[in-house]
């Protein structure tokens, strides 16, 4: 039998090993010839997986002949097979390997061992090229330079008459609105945009009247409005100053009836809703005497008004200047300030000592607490990310968080409980969706993980569809990948050296290695570049 060794077939899926989910998977399906088993032989098959310093045995299957008592897979004298599958975790030392099968044979008493027989070549560690990069999310700040405010103020007039009453220019409303202008105009972060004048009458009476006593008022008011700007040295510039008389007021009267709690109340808005035209409002309205008498005491007089409006924007300080007054006494800047100021600095440590200080200055905004998170996840301090996160969560529990500590459980390993928090997110944002997409990545389950990724240009995108075999979909994700990293390219060299285009992996190739020194060594044990291990010019850009 050792000496007809070499007639046995092995068959070996896929023909080289590969990686998947860190562990390398062995199907076998042996077949013996007619007159090959011996009746009375046992044999052990043992699969092993040998590098250079090292092998990995995998379990062994016993065969007998078909006159051999025991509980083994029976091989009859005319021929036969047998099926095997297995796994082992995979390590780098694997990459480049044989699989070899080690045979034992036992006869009666006697007993030996055949020469090994390669099977196949490992290992395709593709899967391994995931990248790890979990990404957490940033919760923005809400800082706005430039905050624009209105200040509004009513004159109130007597029933059908439009001159301005001493006590309206004596009232606390147009004391707080001289007060405002005089504010706006002393401060050199405030600068006026508008001003205006809207007046109206009481939709009681009749419309023609009515239309040209809210004329009337416009006029009143807007002397009224004129001299409290000359008062402030300011003047009305063009395309600055509006006033309107818009008649009888029929949006307020609706307005300030259903906020009352007047009788009748929703048979009011009934007709309100039913008829559009005034006369025919006014006249079912007051039908209901008793009711139009309550209206004439509390609503009609709020409607005889002048309204006057100033707009002003807030302007806040300038990128510059926030950047100076951090650095001379940041206990200047309110909580927005701060957060946005960490915006403005590229470096890491500066963004973390911002933060830091924000959430000791305002300690229950999450968002520092968060903000300190992110960084250290940049900055490689996974453990102190996870404690930032976590005082992040004990003052808000929300998505962000769920996703930023699933992305410190993806760091640290966890999968499982990475994938828990992950999943829990209600509302997955591009971050979220992308974390899965690695740990379906790292679990093969390569289906899922296009999911997740959709069309991102993204390597971990491109990766997956390699590892489905999509070398056509693998090139599209990676060309559409803007700003491309030496991985972008290593991957064009493994769509090139598959499609067995030896410049385009070649060129790819050298690209990858130029930007990280580090690929050469990862490419000269890459089963993927197999073929070109012994080509002059893949030799020359691995040295």
């Amino acid at each position: 039998m050792r000496n007809d060794a070499a007639d046995v077939r092995y068959n070996v899926t896929p023909e080289v090993l590969e990686t998947h989910a860190g562990e390398v998977e062995v199907t076998i399906r042996g077949t013996y010839p007619a007159n090959y088993f011996h009746r009375n032989a046992i044999l052990e098959v043992t699969p092993v997986l040998t590098w250079e310093g090292g092998e990995a045995a995998l379990s062994s299957i016993t065969m007998q002949g078909e006159n051999v008592r025991d509980n083994h897979q029976v091989i009859r004298r005319d021929g036969g097979s047998f099926n095997y599958n297995d796994k082992i975790p995979f390590t780098d030392d694997m990459r480049v390997s044989e699989l070899v099968v080690r045979v034992n044979a036992r006869l009666r008493n006697n007993e030996m061992d055949f020469d090994p027989i390669k099977i196949a070549d490992g290992v395709i560690a593709t899967s391994t090229l995931v990248m790890n990069d979990a990404r957490p999310v940033l919760v923005g700040d809400r800082f706005q330079r430039i905050i624009p405010e209105t200040k509004e103020s009513a004159i109130f007039y007597v029933i059908n008459r439009a001159d301005v009453r001493q006590s309206e220019l004596r009232s606390d409303r147009l004391a707080e609105f001289r007060k405002f202008l005089e504010e706006a105009v002393a401060d050199e972060r405030t600068e006026l945009k508008s001003a205006g004048i809207s007046a109206y009458a009481s939709p009681d009476g009749p419309i023609s009247f009515n239309e040209r006593l809210a004329n009337q008022r416009r006029e009143t008011s807007d002397r009224v409005l004129t001299s409290e700007f000359r008062r402030v040295d300011v003047e009305k510039a063009d395309n600055f100053y509006t006033a309107r008389a818009l008649g009888e007021d029929w949006e307020g009267f609706k307005e300030l009836l259903e906020e009352s709690e007047i009788q009748d109340r929703e048979l009011i808005l009934r007709v309100l809703s039913m008829y559009s035209d005034p006369e025919v409002r006014e006249r079912e309205i007051k039908n209901m005497t008793a009711v139009f008498e309550e209206l004439a005491d509390k609503i009609l007089p709020q409607l005889r008004r002048s309204v006057m409006e100033i707009n002003v924007e807030r302007i806040g300080y300038s990128d510059d200047e926030l950047r100076q007054i951090y650095g001379s006494d940041y206990t200047q800047l309110n909580m927005e300030e701060m957060l946005y100021t960490a915006t403005l600095f590229e470096d890491l440590n500066r963004k973390l000592e911002i933060y830091t200080r924000t959430s000791q200055q305002f300690p229950r905004c999450f968002r520092a607490f968060n903000g300190i998170g992110v960084v250290q996840v940049e900055l490689g301090n996974v453990a102190a990310a996870k404690q930032a996160f976590q005082s992040a969560r004990n003052l808000q529990d929300n998505d962000v968080i769920k996703n930023n500590l699933g992305a410190v459980a993806l760091l640290e390993g966890n999968l499982d409980q990475a994938e828990e928090l992950l999943s829990s997110v209600a509302s997955p944002t591009s971050e979220t969706n992308y974390n899965l997409g690695i740990i379906a990545i790292k679990k093969a389950e390569y289906a899922k993980a296009a999911g997740h990724f959709g069309n991102m240009p993204e390597v971990n995108n491109a990766l997956v569809r390699l590892l489905q075999n999509n070398n056509d979909d693998a090139l599209r994700i990676l060309n559409n990948i803007e700003e491309p990293c030496a991985m972008t390219h290593y991957l064009m060299a493994i769509v090139g050296a598959r499609r067995q285009d030896s410049s385009m992996a070649m060129g790819a190739l050298r690209s990858a290695v130029r930007m990280d020194a580090s690929l050469k060594e990862h490419a000269k044990t890459n089963m993927e570049f197999g073929r070109f291990f012994r080509d002059d010019t893949f030799i020359s850009i691995v040295n």
